[in-house]
């Protein structure tokens, strides 16, 4: 989403021409982001308010796969959840109890206020035997006020406590992947993958048999590929060349 469809607030230049013509021939796609703070709805809202036409059945969230993660492991269980409403609507629409007795599992996500409460009841749980998940690797994100830490910062703090480390779902993880395909019910084969971070959607396209499309509208630049093991199957300037 962030860098190939939009930069910040502003859609990226032949971002909806390239959504109007997914839509028109009907090709399945889905809008892949780490961001676990807000629902699909949410973020489908945000987008169409900035001129982008994508509904929330084709946007798909690191909370979204966290929570399918935890269904295909131990359904019906319980979880203590630190996040926002993205998360725990995902994780209460699996079937979970979200609770801080006994859970079977302790969930990272984003929030915009870490609490240190209860980030000590999460390492405490850990400690008791909680299996310790997190929603994204990502260790710091943007605000408009700046660089504020993110899913991955916190976790790194909550394994040092705990001597845990977490498994993350979300991108660059393969496991994401799947899910997103499952959810299309199509192939890694006839499946591309669109991003702007070389370490995180170009590898996870990479690692999940994917062709791989980098666009230079968000962070990574021309530059930075050739500092890589591994590469995109094409390189274009925007979305707005695939149209």
């Amino acid at each position: 989403m962030d860098g190939v469809l939009v930069r910040g607030r502003t859609p990226i230049s032949g971002a909806q021409e390239f959504i109007n013509r997914l839509n028109d021939e009907d090709t399945p796609y889905l809008v892949l982001t780490n961001n676990p703070l807000y629902t699909p709805g949410d973020l489908a809202h945000r987008l169409q308010s900035e001129g982008l036409k994508v509904p929330a059945s084709r946007i798909f969230t690191s909370a979204l796969a966290a929570a399918a993660f935890l269904d295909s492991q131990r359904p019906d269980g319980k979880a203590y959840v630190i996040g926002e409403s993205g998360l725990t609507q995902a994780v209460h629409d699996v079937g979970y109890v979200i609770t801080d007795s006994d859970p079977d599992y302790v969930v990272l996500g984003e929030t915009h206020d870490y609490n240190i409460s209860q980030v000590t009841k999460a390492i405490r749980l850990i400690i008791e035997g909680a299996r310790f998940i997190a929603t994204n690797p990502d260790p710091s994100g943007p605000s408009e006020e700046g660089i504020v830490p993110a899913c991955g910062a916190m976790a790194a703090l909550i394994e040092k406590a705990s001597g845990r480390s977490p498994l993350f779902v979300g991108k660059p993880n393969p496991l994401m992947m799947r899910m997103a395909l499952n959810y299309l019910g199509v192939h890694s084969e006839d499946t591309v993958m669109i991003g702007d971070r070389m370490q995180t959607d170009i590898y996870a396209g990479v690692t999940s048999g994917m062709e791989t499309i980098l666009v230079l509208t968000g962070v990574t630049t021309r530059e930075d590929v050739e500092l890589l093991p591994y590469v995109p199957t094409h390189i274009v300037a925007s979305v707005a060349d695939l149209v």
